[in-house]
């Protein structure tokens, strides 16, 4: 949908209409189009005022779950640190701007040469984790990510291709992974984007679920294994419901260490793969499971590249219900991004990047090395490569970052 699809009526009419029909409009809209949704503008009422690069802070803003299997001196452990870390993240990565019992909304579509920066600190570990995102490609959409906790050895390097279809469902499919590493003991994990179906048109309620079976696979040879099943399964009787377990390559396909299961965006137990006693039950709600403060910069003082600076009018307008304003802002980005492009052909340039470098496929030898034998396609092909951040680029890079050009032109 385009601002000239949208008049200033249209969006009134929209927003004073139900849940239920503004979703059947929607379902409407969705039906009508063919191929990948990604790029798609969603109607105003369903846009979440962020854009998606800020998705991945649900993953480093509780520094003392990220930086825990730092200081854990048992492999084994360790592997359930680092599933914990992939548990927690869930529900607020994927219910965007919301909770499980609201419907969640579309965050918006970030431009290339887009910048989210941030970081969070927890006084009692004493830890601060970092979080670097970049759209680096547009067409496809493609972000890069990096998260550090420095003074703890510990860094997770991922990007994602997002590719949305509707089926009755909204169908999200990301290719990519994350490669999270610890100095200490030399380790890496390998962690999975989950595919993902937004569910919850008839109800008037919309929810992600996560369906299928992904792997966390570590150096060190254990393996969290997660079912993902979901509302209206044999098992799984509450929508957001998942079976795990912790178990090492070495040992019987039977056996388990660790077992975990519960609802993602709730609360799990964690029991005794031997014995079946109760090590943990996480409540996602409860007050030490908070995340910690965002500490990112004023928007005055931000750069025009970074989201929340470029994207404030729309943000301001989403927050406060004026849905022909968003439009019109969100057009007028769009709209620059688009004649960048054109000047770009033009000339004959290609976009750069700013703090993240692609790479061959064939030179991640992490990725091989723990994937071997087990059928996995790392489909480079696809994402232009495999992203990770220019460190010593990223460490002494200064704003304006791209001159006098911005968003806008």
């Amino acid at each position: 949908m385009s601002l000239k699809d949208v008049t200033p009526e249209k969006v009134s009419e929209a927003d004073s209409k139900s849940m239920s029909s503004r979703l059947l409009d929607l379902v409407k809209l969705l039906s009508s189009i063919k191929g990948d949704l990604a790029n798609i503008t969603s109607p105003p009422s369903f846009l979440a005022p962020s854009s998606v690069l800020e998705n991945p802070h649900s993953w480093a803003e509780r520094p003392s779950v990220f930086t825990a299997p730092a200081g854990e001196e048992d492999p084994q452990k360790r592997s359930l640190l680092v599933l914990r870390i992939f548990l927690t993240g869930l529900r607020n990565q994927l219910y965007v701007a919301g909770a499980p019992n609201v419907s969640i909304k579309k965050p918006l579509n970030a431009f290339l040469g887009e910048l989210f920066l941030s970081s969070w600190a927890d006084p009692d570990c004493k830890a601060t984790t970092k979080l670097v995102s970049e759209q680096v490609s547009h067409h496809p959409p493609i972000t890069a990510v990096h998260i550090s906790s420095p003074e703890h050895g510990i860094r997770a390097d991922g990007y994602a291709r997002v590719e949305m279809t509707f089926s009755g469902t909204v169908n999200v499919r990301q290719i990519g992974h994350t490669m999270l590493h610890i100095d200490k003991f030399d380790e890496d994990y390998l962690l999975p984007f989950p595919d993902v179906q937004v569910r919850g048109f008839l109800s008037g309620c919309l929810y992600p679920e996560i369906l299928g079976t992904y792997k966390i696979i570590s150096s060190t040879g254990y393996v969290s294994e997660i079912n993902f099943m979901g509302k209206g399964f044999f098992r799984g009787k509450k929508k957001n419901y998942f079976e795990a377990r912790v178990y090492h390559t070495s040992q019987s396909k039977n056996s388990c260490l660790y077992e975990v299961a519960g609802v993602w965006s709730e609360c799990w137990v964690v029991k005794d793969g031997s014995t079946g006693e109760i090590l943990e039950t996480y409540d996602a709600d409860a007050s030490e499971n908070r995340p910690a403060s965002m500490n990112i910069e004023a928007v005055e003082n931000q750069d025009p590249w970074e989201s929340r600076n470029a994207w404030k009018h729309v943000i301001g307008a989403l927050k406060g219900g004026d849905l022909w304003t968003a439009s019109a802002e969100k057009n007028k980005v769009e709209e620059a991004q688009r004649q960048m492009r054109v000047k770009e052909k033009q000339e004959g340039t290609q976009w750069e990047p700013l703090l993240f470098d692609s790479v061959p496929g064939n030179q991640h030898e992490a990725y091989h090395r723990l994937t071997e034998n087990t059928g996995y396609n790392l489909m480079d092909s696809e994402t232009k490569g495999v992203w990770r951040i220019k460190d010593e680029h990223a460490a002494s890079v200064q704003k304006p970052f791209r001159g006098s050009l911005t968003p806008l032109g």
